[in-house]
């Protein structure tokens, strides 16, 4: 078992659920949804590293499962219709408690089972998977936003859940984030998404630039025109990041650094992108490790002075269903209306956090004055 593995694998529950090794055999499950992280997504391997131990093994145990379940849908050893059976049979076991004999399910059975993680996250990530593999054309930004909402709106909502974070208000941040990752990921990957017949721009907006969807993706290549649209799906994700920022404020203190990091990192892939010259038909924008380093040192810093939201903003209405879906308790509080001992810590702890720099910035004014 390597170091991530034990560390991550402290806070899972030693009682497993029915049909799950004991803890050496989750250890070794963990060592495996971990390999499959690391040949994944970078940036949420990376981020994750950042996450405390209480937190740290369920999302590695979540993104395997997405990672498997996207793997099943796209690779053509079943059709469409029988990956999607097969990935609801599993998911029946898992919430049954019972989990199939694979080690990601193994894994998301503690996740479910600690978390009280709601099927209908898991259900929506699956129904985007399912979008990709039939070819679905996106005619609006409302139907990217639609598509954004399923494959990473719902990541985004559950991790904030394994966070243990319920308000309706975190939750749609924590979708608009995942939503502003998967608009990056569409500008960025153009070219290749061409190649592989699959275009995610929104058709309208190709239109109104002059651009003929279909016949552009049958000989991809990149023009002024094409540009324009990238830079304006890049501008969507910027709106949606700067939403999505307040929610890092609700999360608890030990995690707001990673998903910082992470929003930091993916909106970081923009700006590369813009850098490169809008072209991602013919390269792909990578951001530098030394580039990463920097934000991931900026997001532990600034991690702490993230003040919370005024007016609640309106979720998209994209990601509308998922938060609904969840069922949370309008302002955070339990079902009786009563705050829980840890809201009412964290509430004092924010409490005092306002009270010190009040306190600071009124010292600075006073020697300013002197």
């Amino acid at each position: 078992m390597n170091d991530m593995a034990a560390d991550a694998l402290a806070p899972f529950p030693h009682t497993a659920p029915a049909g799950l090794a004991p803890d050496a055999s989750g250890a070794l499950d963990l060592d495996a949804c971990i390999a499959l992280m690391r040949t994944g997504s970078r940036t949420f391997f990376a981020a994750s590293r950042l996450l405390p131990q209480r937190v740290r093994a369920s999302s590695i145990a979540l993104y395997a499962f997405c990672r498997v379940a996207d793997d099943m849908v796209d690779s053509g050893q079943h059709s469409l219709g029988q990956a999607m059976a097969l990935l609801s049979q599993r998911l029946d076991a898992v919430y049954a408690g019972r989990p199939q004999d694979h080690v990601e399910d193994r894994a998301l059975a503690i996740v479910v089972q600690r978390h009280a993680l709601p099927r209908a996250l898991l259900d929506a990530l699956l129904d985007g998977f399912a979008w990709d593999a039939e070819g679905r054309r996106y005619e609006s930004l409302e139907d990217v936003h639609d598509y954004g909402a399923r494959v990473a709106g719902s990541v985004g909502a559950m991790m904030c859940w394994i966070m243990g974070v319920r308000s309706p208000q975190a939750l749609a941040r924590a979708c608009e984030l995942g939503v502003a990752m998967q608009l990056t990921n569409i500008a960025r990957d153009v070219g290749e998404d061409a190649h592989n017949g699959r275009l995610y721009l929104p058709r309208r907006w190709l239109a109104e630039a002059g651009i003929d969807a279909d016949a552009w993706l049958a000989a991809p290549v990149c023009t002024p025109a094409l540009q324009g649209v990238i830079e304006r799906l890049l501008q969507e994700a910027d709106r949606l990041y700067c939403q999505s920022t307040a929610g890092v404020a609700m999360l608890p203190r030990d995690c707001r650094s990673a998903i910082l990091a992470a929003r930091y990192i993916y909106a970081e892939i923009g700006q590369q992108l813009r850098r490169d010259g809008l072209d991602p038909v013919n390269q792909r924008a990578v951001v530098p490790t030394s580039r990463k380093l920097v934000l991931l040192a900026c997001a532990g810093v600034q991690s702490g002075w993230i003040g919370r939201p005024g007016v609640p903003a309106p979720p998209l209405a994209a990601i509308a269903y998922l938060v609904e879906h969840c069922g949370g308790a309008g302002d955070g509080s339990d079902a009786a209306g009563v705050r829980s001992m840890s809201q009412r810590v964290e509430w004092m702890l924010t409490l005092f956090e306002r009270l010190e720099a009040q306190k600071l910035e009124q010292r600075a004014r006073g020697r300013v004055a002197h």
